[in-house]
């Protein structure tokens, strides 16, 4: 396994990251998205364990616009006024528009790199870039063909901009897993999200975890579960298994 530090180049900037490569091998690429908290240690290790199933795997810097790594610098306290204050400052250059364009950029980037096969890849996002992943597959149909959101906020809305409302440019396989009691993601969203899944006609799975709680994926955050996360990882390999060949 290969870990590599890189620097993406985007219409707006350059992104730093990490890039995974399995082996000397040609392997399929993933685009490995994180949460609001950004790129740390945790997430880091989850997007190793993924190139470990034969992929290779791109985490960029998404809140690069704002910050350098790390995007927090003080212990987080979800609620308190400092951390609320540095949640609007990484999340609000990242419009919808600014997502496409960055996306892209990544697939660009990740189809250009050594080790990278020239076939469909995938994307996956948590909590706040699950709309990401789906706006990636939006933009880019040529190349995505498998996306997946886990505990992802606010996949419907009844703003225009609502990402539910890009399903009709989207052709990859998606899979959907989310919270419960998920104040980003009510159960009501959900349902009409399910909906508007339905009325999509493509190839998607979409699933409520029971007893899990939003951010349930990461090892070492407050409500961690570790046999629900298990389960994540498993329908994600399976999903990016069954696409990306």
């Amino acid at each position: 396994m290969t870990e590599q530090t890189v620097t993406v180049p985007t219409p707006d900037g350059t992104a730093e990251g990490t890039l995974f490569i399995p082996d000397s091998r040609r392997r399929p690429g993933i685009l490995y998205f994180t949460d609001i908290v950004g790129i740390r240690p945790a997430n880091l290790g989850m997007a190793r364990r993924l190139a470990e199933q034969g992929y290779a795997v791109l985490v960029p810097n998404l809140f690069y616009r704002t910050s350098k790594l790390p995007v927090f610098d003080f212990p987080l306290n979800f609620g308190d006024e400092r951390t609320t204050k540095r949640i609007g400052e990484l999340s609000a250059p990242l419009t919808p528009e600014a997502m496409e364009r960055d996306a892209s950029a990544y697939v660009d980037f990740l189809a250009a790199s050594d080790g990278v096969g020239p076939g469909p890849m995938g994307v996956v996002g948590f909590c706040f870039s699950g709309s990401m992943a789906m706006r990636a597959a939006a933009v880019r149909p040529d190349r995505i063909a498998a996306a997946a959101s886990f505990h992802g906020g606010r996949l419907y809305t009844d703003q225009p901009t609502s990402p539910h409302r890009e399903l009709q440019r989207i052709k990859a396989r998606l899979y959907f897993g989310h919270a419960v009691d998920d104040k980003s993601m009510p159960a009501e969203s959900i349902a009409k999200f399910e909906d508007a899944l339905k009325a999509w006609g493509g190839h998607y799975q979409s699933e409520t975890y029971e007893g899990a709680l939003h951010g349930w994926t990461v090892p070492g955050g407050r409500v961690y579960n570790h046999v629900q996360a298990e389960r994540a990882f498993g329908k994600l390999t399976q999903l990016f298994a069954e696409t990306l060949k």
